[in-house]
């Protein structure tokens, strides 16, 4: 095959990938309203194969908005709400004895499926957040020593109340060094409520997201080019170097206890070349690695309790490194 016509085709079916991928902010839009960043970041970690913490008070659309990309990119969908009794074969499955045949049978769990919601995760112990581990990571489940294989694509949409914390597991920073994102889900502004309300009272239903007209506009294949796309997307020597620096510095920052990790500044990289590419570039800039960093890397540091009781935050400790590592020119 010539190599040019070969180019052609990958560059068409990239195109092609982006474009309905940036068809996917109008139909969220239907039933969501505002919360731009957060469908970014998920659509982010569809490209990098990661999975995305959820962080907001109730009512703000956590749900709503994973239900919809679901539906969007026709992709298969379980919710999972974890609370204090929650058992790990209630997420992962279990061995079920038949009568009919005298043997015991896989019955799958919710985590078989490509978008699982687990719903206010740090409701449940750890014994059964960590039942996601092994899904998170090896993208299958064990089951009496028999590995099960998980659906393509696969991504883990966890959410977590930010302010009511009596009675939670906090997450323990292995876990939450999973995670590829965290996304933070503000309340919406005040014309954006108004246009909620106005819905809401025009008859708009959040359970029937196709009556408020929310269609297909990708699918796996159009995911599959599209992560494709992201893989040929180039990092100059200095862009990595850079990703490192900024990573190193959380590592030395007076403020923190905890730095990021190395998966974290490999996971800096990764986000930021699936952004370079969604903007329509071959080519990862300063800006990218910026623009991704606080939703990669916030849930990666500890503050120290000196100076968490300053009222230093995470963000804040980023956005001061990110001032001061020198930039690539």
């Amino acid at each position: 095959m010539d190599p040019t016509t070969d180019n052609a085709g990958q560059t068409g079916e990239a195109d092609t990938a982006r474009a309905s991928l940036e068809a996917l902010r109008a139909e969220i839009a239907k039933a969501v309203v505002g919360q731009d960043p957060a469908v970014t970041g998920l659509v982010v970690a569809l490209l990098c194969r990661g999975h995305v913490l959820l962080e907001g008070v109730p009512g703000v659309a956590k749900t709503l908005l994973v239900r919809t990309l679901a539906s969007a990119l026709e992709l298969d969908t379980k919710r999972v709400q974890f609370t204090p009794d929650l058992m790990p074969s209630d997420v992962t499955g279990s061995l079920v004895y038949d009568t009919r045949t005298a043997e015991f049978s896989f019955q799958p769990g919710p985590v078989f499926t490509n978008l699982l919601l687990a719903d206010e995760i740090n409701r449940t112990p750890p014994k059964t957040q960590s039942s996601l581990l092994e899904a998170m990571e090896e993208r299958q489940v064990t089951v009496d020593g028999t590995p099960r294989p998980l659906p393509e694509p696969f991504l883990v949409a966890a959410t977590q109340n930010p302010v009511e914390y009596e009675g939670t597991y906090p997450l323990p920073e292995a876990q939450l060094d999973r995670f590829l994102l965290k996304l933070t889900m503000p309340l919406p502004s005040r014309q954006d409520e108004i246009d909620v309300l106005t819905r809401h009272a025009s008859g708009f239903d959040p359970r029937d997201l196709h009556a408020a007209g929310v269609r297909p506009v990708a699918g796996p294949a159009e995911l599959a080019a599209a992560r494709a796309a992201v893989a040929r997307t180039t990092v100059s020597a200095e862009i990595t170097a850079y990703v490192v620096d900024v990573c190193r510095a959380t590592r030395e920052s007076p403020s923190l206890a905890l730095g990021v990790s190395p998966r974290g500044a490999t996971a800096l990289l990764a986000t930021s070349r699936a952004w370079a590419w969604l903007t329509g570039r071959d080519y990862v800039i300063p800006d990218d690695v910026k623009a991704l960093a606080l939703p990669t890397l916030r849930h990666r540091v500890q503050l120290r309790p000196e100076a968490e009781m300053e009222g230093v935050t995470a963000d804040a400790v980023i956005n001061s490194i990110l001032a001061h590592v020198p930039v690539p020119r």
